[in-house]
C-alpha cells in the first residue's frame, strides 16, 4: 500500500522477517464482541492469546490495563500515569518498536489494534504500527505461531500527552455545521441512518458523514483495502482537506481505525471523540438526527 505515512502499517512478511529483533514488541490487543437479544457481551482475548499467538507477542489488556478505571464509560483513555505503567510492564520504552494486532472477525478487524495505536500516539509514542490483516491474515498464510509467554523485561515508558488527538463533547457540539471541520461516523450505515439503534437513541451526530470501519477492510484477507479505495471513501464524503477531522463511533474503538487510515492518507489534524455515542446519545440535551422518514424511525 502506498500511503503518506507507511510507517504506521506493517505487512505480515515484514513482521515474520523481524520476529527476532531485540527491540521489537508485539502486542495482541484482542477483545471479542458478541451481540444478541441480550445485548452486547465483551470477552477479553487473553484466553485465545494463551492458546496461540504470534511468536514473541504479549497481551494488551484493554478492559483492565488500558481503560480509565474511574470512568462510567468503557474503554476510555486512562490517565497518562496508568497507561505508562501498563506499557512499561509490557516492555515498551523509547527504544522499542511496537507492532499491534488483534484476532477479531472481519467486521471488527483492526479496530482494537488501532485503538492501542491511537493511545500510544496520543501519549507521544510514534514507533508503533498496526499489522495489516492481523491474526487472520497471519494464520491464513501459514506463518509461525507460539504458545510461549515472552520474557521481555520491563521498560520505562514515558508519556508525553498530546491532548489535541482527543475531542470531547463540547468540541464536537461546536463542530456541527462547521464547513472547515468534519465529523466522521465509523459505525455501520444502519447505525448512521437510524435503522439500527444500539446506543439508546437512533441516528448520528448532526452534520457527520459516514465512513464505516467495516468498509475499509477486505472481507477475505482482513487487510485494509488498497490506498486508492480508502482515499476515495474519505474524499467522497469530504473528509480530506479539512482543517480538522473528528472521528467517532459507539465508544471510541472503531473510530480509531478510521483515524488510523486518515493519518495514513496524510490528514494532519485528526482527533477521536473518546466518549462517542455512549456518551453523546445518553445526554438528551445533545442533538441526534436520522436519515429516515419520520414515520419509520425506530423508537428511541
Amino acid at each position: 500500500m502506498t500511503v503518506a505515512r507507511p510507517q504506521y502499517l506493517v505487512e505480515t512478511a515484514w513482521l515474520e522477517a523481524h520476529l527476532d529483533d531485540p527491540d521489537l514488541r508485539i502486542l495482541d490487543c484482542s477483545v471479542f464482541i458478541a451481540i444478541d437479544a441480550n445485548g452486547v457481551r465483551l470477552d477479553i482475548g487473553r484466553g485465545a492469546w494463551m492458546e496461540s499467538h504470534i511468536p514473541g507477542s504479549g497481551f494488551a489488556d484493554l478492559l483492565q490495563d488500558l481503560s480509565d478505571r474511574n470512568s462510567r464509560l468503557p474503554f476510555m483513555m486512562p490517565a497518562a500515569t496508568q497507561f505508562a505503567e501498563a506499557m512499561s510492564r509490557y516492555g515498551v520504552g523509547d527504544a522499542t518498536h511496537v507492532v499491534l494486532y488483534d484476532a477479531c472477525g472481519d467486521r471488527w478487524a483492526h479496530m482494537w489494534a488501532a485503538r492501542v495505536w491511537w493511545m500510544l500516539r496520543a501519549c507521544g509514542f510514534d514507533h508503533a504500527a498496526v499489522l495489516n490483516g492481523g491474526w487472520h491474515k497471519w494464520r491464513s498464510e501459514g506463518r509461525p505461531v507460539s504458545t510461549e509467554t515472552p520474557a521481555h523485561p520491563p521498560a520505562a515508558f514515558i508519556a508525553r500527552p498530546r491532548p489535541e488527538l482527543w475531542a470531547d463533547k463540547r468540541e464536537v457540539l461546536a463542530t456541527i455545521g462547521d464547513g472547515h471541520q468534519c465529523l466522521v461516523n465509523a459505525l455501520t450505515p444502519e447505525d448512521h441512518s437510524g435503522t439500527a439503534v444500539r446506543y439508546g437513541r437512533a441516528g448520528h451526530i448532526p452534520s457527520s458523514v459516514n465512513v464505516p470501519t467495516v468498509a475499509l477492510i477486505d472481507p477475505d484477507t482482513h487487510a485494509y483495502l488498497p490506498e486508492a479505495q480508502l482515499r476515495a471513501q474519505f474524499e467522497t464524503v469530504g473528509a480530506l482537506g479539512r482543517d480538522r477531522v473528528i472521528t467517532y463511533c459507539g465508544g471510541g474503538i472503531a473510530a480509531s481505525s478510521d483515524a488510523l487510515i486518515l493519518t495514513l492518507l496524510g490528514a494532519r489534524n485528526v482527533a477521536v471523540y473518546d466518549g462517542s455515542l455512549l456518551e453523546w446519545a445518553a445526554d438528551p440535551t445533545l442533538p441526534m438526527e436520522t436519515a429516515l422518514p419520520a414515520d419509520v424511525r425506530p423508537a428511541s
